[in-house]
């Protein structure tokens, strides 16, 4: 848990978490708090499992995954290309393109585009992302021209390839998986103007209704097209597809989460609960599924 990326505090919180929820279920632990030293410390901790808790950059990009199947200890969540293929948001999208899995227009911008305002060819509003970050860390809305190049200065700070899509009106779902089996829906309606950092984290500033209100169809379609994101980005244990779900009952996917947070107001214990997991039992749940790339 912790690490090195903008999302260290979150991480620390969701790590803390579930150091609790393990010591509970009788089980011994050691929270490790990841550092340039991390291969070391794994080597004196002797642990024989690693639930990673840990956010971001070297956690959920196939990283940390890397290093614990050298040292052969298996981890839960998704395996090292898994792990780097979600990761990447313009990876993703190409995958999700080429499985007609539908996802918002898009196009990416590297640093040699950045000061080029002529070069964008999506009309406005767009959503312009960090390509590799989470926690909507350096995300805006565009809605007017002028706020155009301070979004993308904004989201190059935190990646060095930007990816711009169309902004699609519609409601914010997540579907947890649990393997292939998806949890109840949960249907994220925040506040403010867009599901940010402040809304993710911060206890009001979002509600929540789990599980969504949604038809028959709508429900199946979001069922049905997270089982095939999962599939197509190589995801394992219980990771997260996030959609917005169109007008026309359509789910356009964002993203695939392979390390939810965990936190007392995350989405994934939310929905678990709803399917009659505590937050303890999703934890052990969790980590019943760790395994390694390469016996």
């Amino acid at each position: 848990m912790g690490g090195l990326s903008p999302e260290r505090e979150v991480s620390l919180t969701t790590g803390q978490a579930v150091f609790e929820a393990i010591k509970r279920n009788g089980l011994e632990a050691v929270a490790i708090d990841v550092d340039r030293k991390i291969a070391v410390n794994l080597e004196k901790s002797k642990i024989d499992i690693a639930f990673i808790a840990l956010h971001g950059t070297f956690g959920e990009d196939g990283t940390i995954q890397g290093i614990l199947e050298y040292a052969k200890i298996p981890y839960t969540g998704s395996g090292v290309l898994g792990s780097s293929i979600a990761y990447d948001k313009v990876k993703s999208k190409e995958i999700f393109k080429f499985n007609g899995i539908p996802s918002a227009d898009y196009q990416v911008f590297t640093r040699s585009q950045k000061k080029n305002k002529t070069s964008r060819t999506l009309d406005l509003p767009v959503v312009v992302k960090p390509s590799t970050q989470g926690s909507s860390i350096g995300i805006s809305i565009v809605k007017q021209e002028s706020e155009w190049p301070k979004a993308l200065e904004l989201a190059f700070k935190y990646s060095e390839e930007v990816l711009v899509e169309k902004f699609i009106e519609g409601r914010l779902v997540a579907i947890g998986m649990n393997g292939e089996q998806p949890f109840p829906i949960v249907h994220i309606k925040p506040k403010s103007e867009f599901y940010d950092y402040e809304s993710k984290y911060t206890q009001g500033k979002t509600d929540y209704i789990c599980p969504a209100e949604l038809s028959a169809e709508e429900k199946s379609a979001c069922e049905e097209i997270a089982v095939k994101v999962v599939r197509a980005l190589k995801g394992r244990g219980v990771p997260r597809v996030d959609a917005i779900l169109d007008d026309q009952g359509t789910p356009y996917i964002l993203e695939m989460n392979t390390i939810p947070g965990m936190t007392p107001i995350s989405l994934l214990p939310m929905a678990a609960n709803q399917a009659g997991l505590n937050f303890d039992e999703l934890v052990m749940e969790i980590l019943k599924t760790a395994q390694l790339d390469y016996q």
